[in-house]
């Protein structure tokens, strides 16, 4: 890293600025049906209009954040030197709130439940070490966890107080860069979540002209984010340089190992921490989504574009498009740090036309691709038009079943209505995420699946058992959902949405 590099707080070279495009304004949006496709929420639903607490401290603050989301929506280009005034005790308290209850400690070991039983006189003295410059970010505790490729996954598990510093720093971001994200991005934005993604992803596929997918995949993209271009992109619109600091301190910190030593982190975003995230989100902004809407423009067809964080799937009218955009992408990432995964990262045909295209060539079976946990393919209705088919995916679902199994067999000598209580939370929180329209044969084979464990983890319980499926089937029907579809057709729910 050279001198400019060093200084956290210096401005980034002429050569190495990043161009940020105008936003279009809304009305230039609508224009297109590709953004219409990607399009943002309705006026009603706008986010600038917060939930506000009826404690005095609140109003003022969300007051002046929906200031500072004016003043950004207003001028993209604008740069915010005084931004840590907004960090109250109302909003620290806010922050405290919208943590989780159940989340694990950190090196501290203190609990939400702790922390929460002398609050006020917490966060006064949180308040104050913030403001006086005697607040210190601790390093995180390591855990990993096992990925469905058989590697595992670092999870970094902050102290309580880093949690709420961080979440009341996203609040106060989240009004410079809402107005900035582009429509088709998805991931940890509020208001959008996964379905609004896989909504997008199907409305486009089914309605535009796509017959090319380009799935893709960056390799250990959380482990790889740059520091030093990381602070640049952020330099574009915040330049307080207090919450500079504390950005970098959060991602340098690093981690204690098992032996109780620090591990600084030089390149990379902690998973696990409340604001990584957001930087996520800011840093793909500026090296994918701003670059891959401006190509777009210049291609010889359509392009559709959906992100949920770091996965993305890319629809091409010609695959001419897809080669040279794919090409491009490489050297796009490889110069902020990036990579895509090799095995991973792949063009398939796929679209209205895929079967008709597939059968005049001669090729048997189409691909598929997965997207939030659902594997994406094409099929037809009983009219023979296209339909894009969506499963659960089967590694995921398989995955999900051990775990569950596991858990049934720790609490295998509970109470018989306490386990079945336990199950239909968890199958109704399955049922919930994946209850979408053409995959209730997968959520019926799911519940069939966690029914024959609980009815094997049953009789182990004593060696006498005698607890047959006559006796077993009606418990079960009484206290266990049955499979049903949550979400509406992606078709509907899109145009509801997106009404313009």
């Amino acid at each position: 890293m050279n001198k400019e590099t060093n200084n956290i707080f210096s401005q980034p070279a002429k050569s190495d600025r990043i161009i940020v495009p105008k936003k279009q304004a809304n009305k230039e949006l609508s224009k297109s049906l590709a953004e219409f496709v990607e399009g943002r929420v309705l006026t009603k639903r706008n986010l600038s209009e917060p939930n506000r607490s009826q404690t005095q401290s609140w109003i003022p603050t969300m007051s002046g954040l929906a200031r500072v989301r004016e003043r950004a929506k207003k001028d993209p280009t604008k740069s915010f030197t005084a931004l840590m005034h907004h960090i109250t005790p109302g909003l620290l308290k806010e922050s405290f709130q919208n943590l989780s209850r159940r989340s694990a400690p950190g090196i501290d070991g203190t609990t939400w439940k702790a922390y929460g039983d002398s609050l006020e006189d917490h966060l006064e003295d949180l308040y104050k070490r913030l403001h006086g410059g005697g607040y210190r970010p601790r390093p995180a505790r390591r855990v990993y966890i096992p990925k469905e490729d058989g590697t595992e996954r670092p999870l970094s598990i902050l102290c309580i107080e880093d949690k709420i510093v961080q979440q009341a720093l996203v609040t106060v971001l989240n009004q410079i860069y809402e107005p900035d994200f582009l429509g088709f991005s998805y991931g940890f934005r509020p208001g959008r979540g996964q379905h609004n993604a896989l909504d997008a992803l199907a409305y486009g596929i089914t309605k535009r002209k796509v017959n090319w997918v380009l799935d893709l995949d960056v390799q250990k993209f959380f482990d790889t984010v740059d520091h030093a271009w990381l602070l640049k992109m952020i330099q574009h619109r915040v330049k307080d340089r207090r919450v500079l600091s504390l950005i970098m301190r959060w991602i340098q910190v690093g981690f204690v190992d098992k032996a109780g030593k620090r591990i600084p982190q030089k390149v990379g975003v902690p998973q696990g921490a409340v604001i990584s995230p957001l930087l996520a989100n800011i840093y793909l902004h500026y090296v994918f989504d701003l670059w891959s809407h401006q190509w777009r423009k210049n291609a010889s067809g359509e392009i559709i574009i959906t992100r949920f964080a770091d996965d993305v799937v890319l629809g091409f009218q010609h695959k001419a498009d897809a080669d040279s955009y794919l090409k491009d992408l490489h050297l796009r990432f490889g110069k902020f740090g990036l990579k895509l995964h090799p095995l991973k990262t792949k063009l398939i045909r796929f679209g209205r036309y895929a079967l008709s295209q597939c059968k005049q060539l001669g090729v048997k079976g189409l691909e598929t691709f997965t997207f939030l946990g659902f594997t994406h393919y094409c099929t037809v209705k009983q009219n023979g038009e296209f339909k894009l088919g969506r499963r659960t995916q089967r590694q995921r679902m398989a995955k999900q079943i051990k775990l569950i199994q596991k858990e049934m067999r720790r609490r295998m000598h509970s109470p018989v209505k306490e386990m079945l209580s336990w199950l239909r939370s968890v199958l109704l929180g399955h049922f919930n995420y994946y209850g979408v329209p053409g995959n209730i044969n997968q959520l019926a084979s799911f519940r069939d699946e966690i029914v024959k464990r609980l009815l094997k983890t049953l009789r182990r319980r004593s060696q006498r058992s005698k607890l047959t499926w006559d006796k077993f089937g009606p418990l079960t029907n009484a206290f266990l959902p049955r499979p049903k579809v949550v979400h509406e057709y992606p078709e509907a729910r899109f145009r509801a949405k997106y009404s313009r």
